[in-house]
This record gives structure tokens, sequence and C-alpha cells, in this order.
């Protein structure tokens, strides 16, 4: 008999589908990991059937001996399963409860269940919960122009929540489809150098600036070179949150056809006819092109 043969799993990789094939992912060994990572209507779902499925088990143990719980003589089986649900919760209403020693064991069994499943549940809901998420507003795209005499690509980033991110750091990565010479395609990582890597207090907007001179991977190529090349860039922040005290990461990926060349992000800065500054940020995402 041949073994099971490993499921094939879709990874998305920015725009691009990669399939995964060959490797042995056993759902039961990182339960934890797929209980963190699915969406919560799944995760709902999930639970609402393990609970069901629980209470109609030990419902149908209930079932094999009637007598064994108190007032339920002539009842149906939803009798016994309300019982259950009552004895896995611990709620205990008293109109019904173990009389001989086979209710009272089934019972035991279920309550031990109960106390380790609620607990089990609860972590997980707390994990799920309390995990940091950063939201950060990444502009939609990248442009090349000049800065300070310089040509420059500048991404504009801004803390949707306007809260007080301290110490944040910014790292951006070119990942470019590059050829060996014995012919073979493989993708290179290169880290671009940043005029200011840290901002140390990140609340309202941050843009970033890359010069790109002749030590820059990107000097000389122009929108058709990073076309053919299937170029992207991935910008990581990561700084922490005063608000809950945590580190908080976001990741934001860009294709080749998003940066715009010759173009500059539209002004996001007015001033209020009171004379206080205002950040608009419906027009975050406005770029024009340079005269």
């Amino acid at each position: 008999m041949q073994p099971p043969r490993p499921k094939q799993k879709q990874v998305a990789i920015g725009d691009r589908q990669v399939i995964a094939k060959g490797l042995s992912n056993s759902f039961w060994s990182d339960l934890y990991h797929h209980a963190l990572t699915v969406s919560w209507p799944v995760f709902i779902a999930i639970t609402a059937f393990i609970f069901m499925l629980l209470n109609a088990f030990f419902a149908l143990a209930y079932a094999v001996r009637p007598d064994s719980i108190a007032n339920t003589s002539g009842a149906g089986f939803f009798n016994f399963f309300s019982f259950s649900i009552e004895t896995l919760a611990s709620v205990g209403y008293g109109d019904m409860h173990p009389q001989t020693l086979y209710g009272h064991i089934v019972a035991d069994m279920e309550i031990f269940v109960g106390i380790f499943s609620i607990a089990l549940l609860t972590g997980v809901i707390f994990a799920r919960f309390s995990r940091p998420r950063a939201r950060l507003l990444f502009a939609e795209r990248p442009v090349v122009s000049m800065h300070d005499g310089k040509l420059s690509l500048v991404i504009r980033v801004a803390n949707a929540r306007l809260n007080m991110i301290s110490d944040a750091s910014a790292r951006l990565w070119l990942v470019s489809l590059m050829t060996s010479k014995e012919g073979k395609s493989f993708r290179r990582f290169a880290e671009l150098t940043l005029i200011k890597t840290e901002n140390p207090t990140f609340v309202l907007s941050w843009s970033i600036f890359h010069i790109i001179n002749d030590s820059s991977p990107l000097f000389g190529l122009s929108a058709v070179d990073f076309n053919g090349q299937e170029a992207e860039l991935i910008l990581s922040i990561n700084g922490n949150d005063e608000t809950t005290g945590q580190i908080i990461r976001s990741r934001h990926r860009y294709n080749h056809a998003d940066i715009a060349f010759d173009h500059r992000y539209v002004d996001i800065l007015e001033t209020g006819e009171d004379g206080r500054t205002i950040i608009n940020y419906d027009r975050f995402h406005h770029v024009e092109a340079l005269e």
C-alpha cells in the first residue's frame, strides 16, 4: 500500500501564485498555527461544530442509560443533549442531575473535558485578539523623482491610528529576476539604502527616501528594465506601539508596474482658516507627473 501523497498548497507571494508540493503538512501537527491564521468566520464555525459534536457524543452516552439522569424519564435525545451542554459549560440548573454511578462517571468525564476545552479555547481566543497589528497606510504607488537635487525613490507611509509609534524603523528591499552565467534564473534580494531608517515619533506620515546613485541597485534602470526583471519592492516597518506596549510590524509589497517614474506625491498639507495645519489623507495616494 502506497503512503498518502502530500497535498499541494497555493502560496501567494505578492501578485504571484506559487504551488508548493512535496511537503507533509499535517493539520494536527500544527493545530495552534491553523487556529491563529484561519478567518474569524471559519474559526467560529469550527468551534461551534466541535462543541455540537462533543455534546452529541456525551448525550448519546447518557441515552445508553436513560435512568442515569434524574427527571428525564421518557425524554428524548434533546433533553440529554441539553443536559450535556449544561454539564460541559458547568451551568447546572438543578432540574436534571446524575443519579446513578454510571451517570456520575460520564458527567465527571464531561466536566473534565469541559474544563480542558474552555481553558484551551480561552487561550486561543485571547491569542487571536492580543496579536499586535499595525494599521499603517502605504501609498499605492512608489514614485521616482528629484529630492534635494538627487534622483530618489520615494514611498509615503502613514500611521492610520494616529497614535505614537516610537523607535520606528524601516527597511526596503529590491527583488528582481536575474539570470546566472549558467543560464539559470533566480531571484535576487538587494537591500536599498535609505536616507533615514528610523523615526523616533511616528504619528502622522513618513516619507521614505532612497537615493538612486551609482551605488544603488536601481541605478540606470528604467520602467522597461523593471518590467523585464519582474522587479518588486518590499517595505517593512516595525516599531513600539505605545498604546499597547507591543512591538508591531507591517510589510507591503509593490509590483514593478506600481512604480511611477517621473512623478511626485501630491502635497497633503493644508492650512485651515484658523491657521492650523491640516493633513488631508484623501490625497494620500495621489501622484502627479513632473513638469
